[in-house]
Parts: structure tokens; sequence; C-alpha cells
């Protein structure tokens, strides 16, 4: 872990201190410069999970990735910066319908931070999610204008989960699942319980090999901004800044690569663009 080359890339001048609003920060400030996607699954490259593969990819090459990369570059920050942390597998409920069990195919994590336990996500690609102490009612707000909370729902080890993250504010400022409505909504809920790296890795492995999935069947990528929210899935754009929302359909490949360079943060060619066959010779005429 080079952790000046991981601040730079963040745009972060010093390490965060041993508190909670620094974390915040860190947290923050990764969310802002490392976009969310799933874009090797379309190109055929598979998702490597391990420290060396994530840096290399998210650091060093200037990509993006989803929750088992952006999270595990993240944990392996926070254990370099002297902030104990696990990983936690959870379940997504945001867009899920009232009464199905989804799989655990989201990673987040539980860092102890100011001597007590928090929720640290870098990795949620469906909104933007700050650090929250693990405590029944703990709220944040994020700029987008969303307030988020946790809430103490079930026993340990239920197959509804021990706890529920929610989220109340502007729909746009999600990639596009979210009910319509300003209310609180679901976004994922998980337990406590210990987590192996073989359960990441065939958590993983499933997220990005199971056919139909949103995952292997749409090509994403998501990221917050300082006043809102950006999503990309397949072709449609849309972007909420300053509580005003705008759409808009990538026009080829080099729109493409050029909008998740300059918006998604995301450092993608023009000829691996169009490996993603996503348009057909006459869209790049």
């Amino acid at each position: 872990m080079d952790i000046d080359r991981y601040l730079d890339r963040i745009g972060l001048r010093s390490r965060p201190g041993p508190n909670a609003d620094d974390i915040a920060v860190l947290q923050a400030a990764h969310r802002l410069s490392i976009g969310f996607e799933n874009l090797d699954i379309p190109l055929g490259r598979g998702i490597r999970i391990d420290a060396e593969s994530v840096f290399d990819k998210l650091v060093a090459r200037g990509r993006g990735g989803y929750c088992f990369e952006q999270n595990r570059l993240y944990a392996d920050v926070l254990t370099r910066l002297g902030f104990p942390n696990r990983t936690l597998l959870a379940r997504v409920r945001l867009g899920m319908p009232q009464g199905i069990t989804p799989p655990r195919t989201h990673a987040c994590l539980l860092a102890q931070i100011d001597g007590r336990s928090w929720l640290a996500d870098a990795g949620f690609g469906g909104s933007n999610v700050p650090p929250l102490p693990l405590v029944d009612g703990a709220q944040a707000a994020t700029a987008d204008g969303a307030r988020h909370r946790l809430r103490l729902i079930g026993e340990a080890g239920s197959m509804g989960g021990q706890w529920m993250l929610e989220r109340a504010g502007p729909p746009s400022a999600t990639d596009g699942r979210a009910e319509g409505h300003l209310g609180w909504q679901a976004q994922y809920t998980f337990d406590l319980s210990d987590v192996a790296l073989e359960d990441l890795e065939q958590a993983n492995h499933w997220t990005a090999t199971r056919p139909g999935t949103r995952f292997t069947s749409l090509h994403i990528a998501s990221i917050p901004l300082a006043d809102g929210f950006a999503s990309m899935v397949d072709r449609e754009l849309t972007v909420h800044r300053a509580g005003r929302t705008e759409q808009r359909i990538i026009a080829d490949a080099a729109d493409y690569a050029q909008t998740l360079r300059d918006l998604f943060r995301i450092a993608l060619t023009e000829k691996e663009v169009a490996g993603l066959t996503l348009f057909t010779p006459a869209d790049n005429r």
C-alpha cells in the first residue's frame, strides 16, 4: 500500500488524523475521485480483489471498480492509517421488491474509529454513503441533499440482517433504482458475522459471472459529485447537480470514453470502449 500515491489519486495533500471527522473527509475524497464501475465484466476481463490487483487498477491505472474492489482498497488504506477494520457482506435492498431476499453481494466495512464501531463504505454504487457510527438511529447528511440512517432491525444472523442502511433524499441523486419520493428507502441490510476471504471471493465471483444480473447484463458507472450524483447505465447518462437533473444519451465511443474520463474519473480508452459493444459502426461515424 503506497499511501501517498493513493492520497494523490484522491486529491488529499495530507494524511487524515485519528478521528471520525478526518475519516469522513477521506471517504468523501475517495468517493469523489474513484468512480464506481463494472466495465471489466463486459470486457471479459474478470474482477480480481487481491490487494495488488486492486491498487494497480484503481490507483495506478486510474480506473474505477465495484464494491469488492473499492472497499478492498479502502480497507487496506484504513489499515495502513492505523484504523482496525473488517469486511462485512450485505444484501442490497435498493430497488428490490418487498418479500425478496437478495444474496449477499455487497461488501462494506466495519471500522474502529474514535474508540467505537463505524460503518465505512467507499464502494456503494447506488448512492453516496457517509461514515456512520454503528448506533441504532445514527444519521448523517451528504452534499446531494440526502440523509442517511442506520437502524437495528433484527437478530444477529437473521435472513433480514441485523442492521439496515436507509436513505431519504432526491431520487435523482442515485443510480436510478430509487423510488420516486424523498422519504426513507432501504439501501442494504447486513449483520456483523465474520467474513472470510473465501466468502468474498465466492460473492465476487457470483456477482461478476451470474447471467442476467445487473452487473452481467448492464454497463454501469456512477460517482458522487460535490453537490450531487452522476450515473450512466449503458448509454443513458443522468447528472443531478445543485438540485437539477439532466439526462442524455451517449452518442458514440468517443463521447463515452470522454464522459468516463471527465465526469466519472475512469480512464478507459476509446479502443477499450469499442470492446463494450455498446455502439455500432454507424454510431461512430
